[in-house]
């Protein structure tokens, strides 16, 4: 029998309730229920705040989502993705080098941006959003400032981009494939992935969680990549003593390891079509629950805080890197 601490349930109620209102109205209206639920959250958060009782509770919509992005592995049917594995790699691998080095090179060259904070905003674009700027900040021993810096504007973007990309999606009529795979490659942070994944289609979804889960686990070579740099202009870092297996591990976002289980258990046919339904309908409501969550944590007033220089270095570097990758995803898929 799974218990739930106390303290926790004001805001898992809270969360819930969002989540039903959202699915409510999505029932009612031509809306997803998924980013229903977002928006409904930034309105309550942005107008009466996240009571202090439900605080703790909110804060676990981290964890909703990761366990709704594990479960999504028993969706995924790996003969497409052993198929298209050679193609997702390579385009993963040349987005994640291709965003780095143009947001550091716009960031220092032309908007004369710095340092920590350079590199700090071409992790959290080339990677995995806001995760992947805590990550680094730690392997470089960060300033704070730096990181506020860099995570606010990483969230306005995600934003931004969750609303954006579906719209283009239906513009332009891309195929649910196309979509979800654009998606994982250059959007940021993996929540907003799966939002704008899952408001398309479950199969932009699974592909957008799946392209996305891959570009995450690059989050362990690029903090030890600007460990080693950072340590050798400083002479040593905080994290100079460290093993490059330890480095590697501390970083890399542990939920993929149960992803890829729940994936090989599916398909090796340990669950019938019954259970894998069930799963799925489990990780929707997982969902819907994370994004209420997300939505309560959006600060319309901190992103409007952010300096211009950053969000140009970010939003020139997004247009070129989505436009290209679009470009490709479509010629390759």
């Amino acid at each position: 029998m799974v218990t739930v601490s106390r303290p926790l349930l004001p805001g898992l109620a809270l969360l819930l309730g969002l989540g039903l209102v959202a699915r409510l109205l999505g029932a009612v209206f031509p809306l997803n229920h998924l980013v229903v639920a977002i928006l409904l959250g930034a309105a309550v958060g942005n107008t009466a705040g996240i009571p202090g009782l439900a605080r703790a509770g909110v804060g676990t919509h981290k964890l909703w989502l990761k366990t709704g992005i594990v479960v999504t592995g028993a969706s995924v049917a790996l003969d497409r993705v052993v198929a298209a594995g050679p193609r997702v790699l390579l385009l993963v691998g040349g987005i994640v080098a291709a965003t780095i080095l143009l947001v550091e090179a716009l960031a220092r060259v032309a908007f004369r941006i710095e340092g920590e904070t350079a590199s700090l905003l071409a992790a959290g674009s080339g990677i995995c959003g806001v995760s992947a700027v805590v990550a680094v900040a730690e392997s470089i021993d960060a300033d704070e400032t730096a990181v506020a810096y860099a995570a606010t504007t990483i969230l306005l973007f995600d934003a931004l981009t969750l609303v954006a990309y579906p719209a283009v999606a239906a513009g332009i009529g891309l195929p649910d494939r196309v979509f979800g795979v654009w998606a994982g490659l250059t959007m940021f942070s993996t929540g907003p992935v799966a939002a704008a994944g899952f408001a398309v289609s479950k199969t932009a979804g699974e592909w957008a969680v799946l392209v996305k889960l891959t570009r995450n686990a690059a989050i362990g070579v690029v903090a030890v990549a600007y460990a080693a740099i950072y340590a050798r202009h400083r002479g040593g870092g905080p994290n100079a003593d460290r093993g490059t297996l330890a480095q590697l591990w501390t970083p890399f976002p542990k939920f993929v390891v149960g992803f890829v289980a729940v994936v090989a258990v599916a398909n090796l046919g340990l669950l019938d079509a019954g259970n894998i339904d069930s799963l799925a309908n489990a990780a929707d409501w997982l969902f819907l629950v994370a994004f209420a969550g997300l939505g309560l944590e959006i600060r319309v007033a901190e992103l409007r805080e952010t300096g211009f220089r950053p969000v140009l270095v970010v939003l020139v570097a997004l247009l070129t890197v989505a436009t290209a990758g679009l470009a490709v995803v479509q010629t390759v898929f």
